[in-house]
């Protein structure tokens, strides 16, 4: 090694030294911001309306176990075979299905009536309510839910327009509390066993 090298190796090992202590402090001081304690929710208040005209919000419902879904009657097929799965599992699950409330809720109010609501689930099972509300009530509980719906104009314009939107079924228990997400193709059997073991 040369004398030059022999000088310079003492003052960089202290100052790599120093470094660390003021680096290890500083992890002290400062936790890396990513880390947090904060729960995801999934749920909360709402108000809607029901297909009968009434005023209905979470609390009409508490005591019940939910399955809610969000979508709208126009929707040429994820929402009607959705709900096909969901009138196939409330039979399947039997006497348990007193526990239950299935909710339909439209994310698409201005077509979507009570009485446009009420017809379409009496049509896959007469258990499943259909709710609908203002545009605001409706984008305040798809927010509360993480749930969506974006129109996507046809091309002869005015009414002719579908929604995306999402195609989570969320599983709340009497409390109203988030137990769990299934997708929607999720078929009536996983649909009724996943509902009989969280009601156990």
């Amino acid at each position: 090694m040369s004398r030059r090298h022999e000088l310079l190796a003492p003052g960089l090992r202290s100052l790599i030294s120093r470094f660390c202590i003021i680096f290890a402090a500083a992890l002290s001081i400062c936790p890396p911001v990513a880390r947090t304690d904060t729960p995801v929710t999934v749920g909360g208040s709402f108000t809607l309306t029901a297909p009968d005209g009434t005023t209905v919000t979470d609390e009409t419902y508490r005591g019940k176990w939910l399955l809610v879904f969000f979508g709208y009657t126009s929707c040429p097929d994820i929402c009607p075979t959705t709900l096909s799965s969901i009138a196939s599992a409330i039979d399947e699950l039997g006497p348990d299905a007193a526990k239950l409330q299935p909710l339909f809720i439209t994310v698409d109010p201005e077509r979507d009536t009570p009485e446009v609501m009420g017809s379409f689930t009496a049509a896959f099972d007469p258990r499943i309510v259909g709710l609908t509300g203002s545009p605001r009530q409706i984008a305040a509980v798809s927010e509360a839910y993480g749930a969506y719906g974006v129109a996507r104009q046809g091309e002869a314009g005015g009414d002719d327009y579908l929604m995306d939107h999402g195609t989570h079924i969320y599983i709340m228990n009497p409390q109203g509390q988030f137990v769990e997400g299934l997708d929607s193709d999720t078929p009536s059997s996983g649909i009724a066993a996943t509902l009989g073991e969280l009601m156990r």
